[in-house]
């Protein structure tokens, strides 16, 4: 796919997607979504890949919401055909792990990709929220479940029903947003953040992945069971030996991802 609403760029095994409509805010419509779900999928296959940060043009949105004009035109069949929420759950089971660099406003689809992501850094400037309610709608990218999980269901109920809006800090103080930043310093810390990522072996940070996910989507015994499975088969890998033989040396390890 040739992309004109979204940049893709892999350096030093970070891959970044940019949503780069500027000149809406960072509006999804439908050619977005489709193009963040191609790269979602590219990142995915990508084995020199180890982390990804999704991110918005400009200094003003991560992602504004949904082009209302685009909304205007949705059909009730057109939620089943290529949706949104596949999009998301894409990113949410996206094997490497996604840091949200959140530079503006986070609105409705734009927060649910955040809610999506695995980590969530906020610049000082940022408001989030899921105002779709105020256009005769509700969260259709997976905010309904995922805002009640992070932020338990009271908080997110009265988010959704109100379509109210809320500063960085206060995102943070719910849960929402895992840290606050200023603005110029945003892709710094999101990249320092990254780069730590990318230092540590890579099979055991996918495994932890899947196995908080299975968690929280399953029971307490079932996760467990997960984590027993995952943990048998990272102690048969290349990168458990050398990081323990590093300790035991006192040397910093490398790791190869086996």
């Amino acid at each position: 796919m040739n992309f004109e609403n979204i940049i893709l760029t892999v350096n030093e095994h970070i891959a970044t997607v940019t949503i780069n409509r500027p000149e809406v805010r960072n509006a999804l419509n439908q050619r977005t979504w489709e193009e963040l779900e191609n790269a979602i999928d590219q990142i995915s296959n990508n084995d020199e890949v180890l982390v990804c940060i999704i991110t918005g043009a400009g200094e003003k949105a991560f992602v504004a919401g949904a082009d209302v004009g685009w909304l205007n035109s949705r059909i009730p069949n057109d939620m089943f055909k290529g949706s949104a929420q596949n999009v998301c759950n894409k990113i949410s089971q996206c094997s490497k792990p996604v840091i949200a660099a959140i530079n503006g406003y986070a609105l409705g689809g734009g927060c649910e990709i955040a809610l999506a992501s695995d980590i969530r850094y906020a610049s000082d400037n940022a408001k989030l929220g899921q105002p779709e309610i105020n256009l005769g709608i509700i969260p259709g990218a997976g905010g309904t479940q995922r805002l009640a999980q992070l932020v338990g269901s009271g908080i997110a109920k009265e988010l959704i029903f109100t379509g109210k809006l809320i500063t960085a800090d206060e995102a943070k103080a719910i849960g929402l947003v895992d840290k606050v930043v200023k603005q110029e310093k945003l892709a710094e810390e999101v990249l320092t953040l990254a780069q730590d990522i990318v230092s540590k072996p890579p099979l055991a940070v996918q495994m932890a992945k899947r196995a908080i996910n299975i968690g929280l989507a399953t029971d307490l015994n079932t996760g467990l069971s997960y984590e027993l499975a995952a943990q048998a088969v990272l102690y048969g890998t290349e990168d458990k030996a050398e990081g323990t033989s590093a300790f035991l040396e006192k040397r910093k390890p490398s790791f190869s991802g086996k």
